[in-house]
């Protein structure tokens, strides 16, 4: 770092605040923004700040919008009675990927991690209650990652959501399509022998 101009540097320590984003890589993102034409330098600022400026949390779910309602809860083909409740908007897109689920989501922005300094209160819960309050939700898939603070963040849904009246599901763990047997970890194979089904 001392070899670089102190522009340079600022620009590196700015960008090594993104999560994983290393010095090394940091270093070379801003060398590759030095080496990029002023009208793309400009693109790129112009898109962060819009980002900023533009991208709201939808009133119903708390996913990533620029309008007041995500265009998922806006979708009048979707299933309103059943909402996937995953921890952030990443795990909201991969499931989107995937095709396979018709249903609404309620996103938590976080999982629980108390070393980190996240409780309870620091997850959206109170909005996914508002909303089966309101009546109309049949089933709840908790779809939180499969590590500690996710199963914690999952057994807190439970607790909170054991009371009402609506079924209680969790996505289901286990084996990748494609994977082999002996190079897959313990944890996974226990968790596909406890979720095995019927053929």
């Amino acid at each position: 770092m001392k070899a670089y101009a102190q522009p340079i540097k600022k620009l590196i320590a700015e960008l090594g605040k993104l999560p994983g984003i290393g010095e090394k890589t940091a270093a070379r993102l801003a060398n590759y923004i030095l080496r990029s034409t002023e009208d793309d330098v400009k693109k790129l600022a112009e898109s962060i700040i819009e980002v900023k400026r533009k991208i709201k949390l939808c009133r119903t779910c708390l996913n990533l919008t620029e309008e007041d309602t995500c265009s998922i809860c806006r979708d009048h083909s979707r299933d309103k009675e059943i909402i996937c409740v995953v921890e952030d908007p990443d795990a909201l897109a991969a499931i989107e990927e995937s095709g396979g689920y018709r249903g609404t989501y309620h996103v938590l922005h976080g999982a629980l991690a108390p070393l980190d300094g996240i409780g309870p209160d620091n997850l959206r819960l109170g909005e996914l209650v508002q909303r089966i309050n309101k009546g109309n939700v049949k089933e709840i898939i908790i779809a939180t990652n499969t590590n500690v603070q996710g199963e914690s963040t999952a057994l807190l849904l439970t607790k909170v959501l054991k009371e009402k009246k609506i079924k209680l599901t969790r996505i289901a763990m286990g084996m990748p399509m494609g994977g082999d047997l002996k190079y897959i970890d313990k944890m996974t194979i226990s968790k596909s022998l406890e979720f095995r089904r019927g053929i």
